[in-house]
């Protein structure tokens, strides 16, 4: 778990786990980063760790670009024409993101991987100088969410041809969701579930108080550091309490490069397929489902703070945007997400 954030949970569950014999603190490893999960259970703690493992693995096994032998790497790997059989995790993710990618008009796109990987955010490693025009219009002619179709009856993927999906931007989420699922069916009366910083949580504390998490947000130094030397998350005065609700942020201060004074984000927009250049740092939004809350802080950090804005107060969203000014960074929050400021 990043530094702060722990720091926080510590804080406010010290008095509960004091108290009560059944709060399991968990932890591990997955997807390149840190989970932690605080479960209120009568289950051998040990049992649970090994099945909130077992579930984060398969997700790696289904999903992970950075695992050769993974379903998502034979697919992307797979000849013209192929049809792959998915599994059903993997195929509703799938189904999500392009439903998502419909609703944004392709500002989110799961087939955006040969993009990211060409500005050296993803498995093919790092870069510091941007790639020439006709590079980027060469893998931009191998992206689109359209040129993928489905069966949903078969849950079948049909490969047209050097197609390479990346579901990162949502998979991380869905791995909440299914550690989630099994802790409800394990009979948990209460957890706080966090993979990389995504969370999710259910019920109360056993001292009746609910899982308060401060929001993240970024700070003016961020702006002129480098990439590599970001110390965590700097954690804000906003505080919300999760009750069947999660939480996912993305920002633009996390993975850049600069070359000749330019700052290049990670987030890649797929419409242009360079570097968006808005002037949103970060946005927070929260969900009942932790992947469509890391799906949809995506399409944010896509659409910007004016689209972004109008796309989450026509559909209801309850999300948090911090954006660069002349001064720092000034926030703004829809109106669902300040309703969710009150505790449950």
């Amino acid at each position: 778990m990043r530094p702060a954030l722990a720091l926080l949970l510590a804080c406010l569950l010290l008095p509960s786990i004091a108290s009560a014999r059944q709060m399991h603190q968990l932890a591990g490893r997955s997807m390149g980063t840190t989970w932690q999960v605080i479960v209120v259970s009568g289950q051998d703690p040990g049992v649970l760790r090994d099945g909130i493992q077992a579930r984060l693995d398969e997700v790696v096994r289904q999903m992970s670009t950075w695992e050769d032998d993974s379903d998502i790497s034979r697919f992307n790997a797979a000849a013209p024409g192929t049809r792959q059989v998915l599994p059903p995790g993997f195929f509703n993710v799938l189904q999500a993101a392009l439903s998502l990618a419909d609703a944004t008009h392709g500002a989110y796109d799961p087939t955006v991987g040969p993009l990211v990987n060409l500005w050296g955010f993803g498995p093919d490693g790092q870069r510091r100088e941007a790639p020439d025009d006709r590079h980027i219009e060469t893998l931009r002619a191998r992206t689109g969410w359209q040129r993928l179709a489905v069966d949903p009856a078969d849950r079948v993927a049909i490969q047209p041809g050097g197609l390479y999906l990346d579901l990162s931007s949502i998979a991380k989420g869905h791995a909440v969701d299914q550690v989630a699922a099994y802790l409800d069916a394990q009979g948990s009366s209460a957890y706080l579930v966090e993979v990389g910083g995504e969370l999710r949580a259910r019920g109360r504390k056993p001292d009746g108080q609910p899982w308060r998490v401060a929001v993240e947000q970024p700070a003016p130094q961020d702006q002129a550091r480098h990439d590599g030397d970001w110390d965590g998350p700097r954690l804000s005065g906003i505080v919300v309490a999760l009750d069947a609700l999660s939480m996912a942020t993305s920002g633009d201060y996390r993975h850049f490069f600069k070359e000749d004074g330019h700052r290049y984000s990670h987030t890649i927009d797929p419409r242009s397929g360079r570097p968006v250049t808005h002037a949103l740092a970060s946005v927070t939004v929260l969900h009942p489902e932790c992947m469509q809350a890391d799906a949809l802080a995506t399409a944010m950090s896509v659409l910007g703070p004016e689209a972004g804005w109008r796309y989450a107060t026509e559909h209801d969203l309850a999300v948090l945007f911090f954006v660069h000014d002349d001064e720092g960074f000034t926030q703004r929050m829809t109106p669902a997400f300040e309703a969710r400021l009150q505790d449950p």
